[in-house]
């Protein structure tokens, strides 16, 4: 089965780009998030490739004066993998690592976006992703992340936004690998018992730099994969990896998201930065298919569906379980310097630092 990505030095196996491996899990990702810095306006896109089920899906969301408007597709991969495009929603890669286009064609729900995504730093590679339950890989995949600034616009029920780069920053990421991903698993490992994750990421833009941290963490607290790195603005500019980096929530009432927190980075050198966390509103990661029981990543809806709804962030309750998964655009300090970003959070199960014992309870 030879496709367009046969006739690219790309190869990793003798078979043709079409084929995937064997787990049915294997998934290819790009991911975008933006937002101003004068006004709580955002945007986020999702486009996964899923080989081994056949199907490519996208969605795309905009929050504007309060509301959170989601536009979903899902198509047919038909074996292609180069073709980026589902429905209205096409990714393209204008120059490798540097600068990128996210298109959004006119709809019958009134959402476009012609949007130019150009890096400020380097992509940055994060330790590889591997997570078992008992003896079943759960997670084993490759991101790399990357801060840039966009220009373009985007427009729903036509209302148009002009995205400037002087005012528009944001993180695009790249992942790959083994998630689970479409139909839900008839047979987990009994170990799953009681699900448990937990997950905070928090990708900032500095004026003269970036910083990226992570943490996935067992019910106990013991971190299974956690990172922290800093790097210059600019091309070329080589990214220092912390010795160790720590994080401490403070939740809002009767949710598991953070009312602020604290991130606490230690260079090399035992320099010890510590950024504090400033929420000012929340995505529901749900518009782009995370945690969505209809449209997750990577159901067959058929040949091709597109769909669209809206999120109320006024009254959006944050205990629904489609509600658990945020990113909180947030403000950060740090050595007397301010910048953006998100505080992505996902906590579900127990975790004993947070207090959380059951799949659900809240914080008090």
């Amino acid at each position: 089965m030879l496709t367009k990505g046969d006739d690219f030095p790309l190869h990793q196996l003798p078979e043709p780009i079409a084929y995937a491996g064997s787990d049915r899990n294997f998934y290819d990702r790009y991911f975008f998030n933006g937002y101003s810095r004068s006004e709580a306006c955002f945007f986020a896109l999702a486009l996964g490739v899923y080989p081994v089920l056949n199907i490519m899906d996208a969605s795309f969301s905009i929050i504007k004066d309060g509301t959170q408007y989601n536009l979903r597709a899902s198509r047919h991969l038909g074996m292609e993998r180069m073709d980026t495009r589902v429905g209205p929603i096409a990714v393209e890669v204008l120059e490798p690592l540097k600068t990128l286009r996210i298109h959004v064609d006119q709809n019958a729900y009134g959402i476009q976006a012609d949007l130019i995504f150009r890096n400020r730093s380097i992509p940055l590679e994060e330790p590889r992703y591997i997570h078992r339950v008992g003896p079943r890989v759960i997670m084993d995949y490759t991101r790399l992340t990357q801060n840039g600034a966009y220009s373009g616009f985007f427009e729903v029920n036509g209302s148009r936004v002009t995205i400037e780069p002087e005012n528009w920053m944001g993180t695009r990421d790249r992942s790959w690998g083994v998630r689970p991903v479409g139909a839900r698993d008839p047979q987990m490992p009994g170990e799953m018992a009681i699900p448990q994750f937990y997950w905070l990421w928090a990708p900032v833009n500095f004026e003269d730099c970036i910083t990226l941290y992570d943490i996935n963490a067992d019910a106990s607290g013991n971190a299974w994969h956690t990172h922290g790195v800093m790097v210059p603005v600019g091309d070329g500019q080589e990214p220092v990896h912390m010795q160790k980096a720590k994080s401490r929530m403070h939740f809002k009432s009767g949710t598991r998201h953070a009312a602020s927190a604290e991130i606490t980075l230690v260079t090399p050198t035992e320099e010890i930065l510590e950024i504090q966390v400033s929420p000012l509103y929340h995505f529901y990661m749900s518009g782009i298919g995370y945690m969505h029981p209809d449209w997750s990543h990577g159901l067959d809806k058929g040949e091709l569906a597109v769909a669209h709804d809206t999120i109320d962030l006024k009254t959006a309750d944050p205990a629904n379980p489609m509600n658990l998964h945020i990113q909180a655009v947030s403000e950060f300090r740090m050595k007397g310097k301010t910048g953006m970003g998100v505080l992505e959070q996902l906590i579900i199960g127990p975790h004993a630092p947070s207090g959380f014992t059951d799949i659900l309870d809240m914080a008090p």
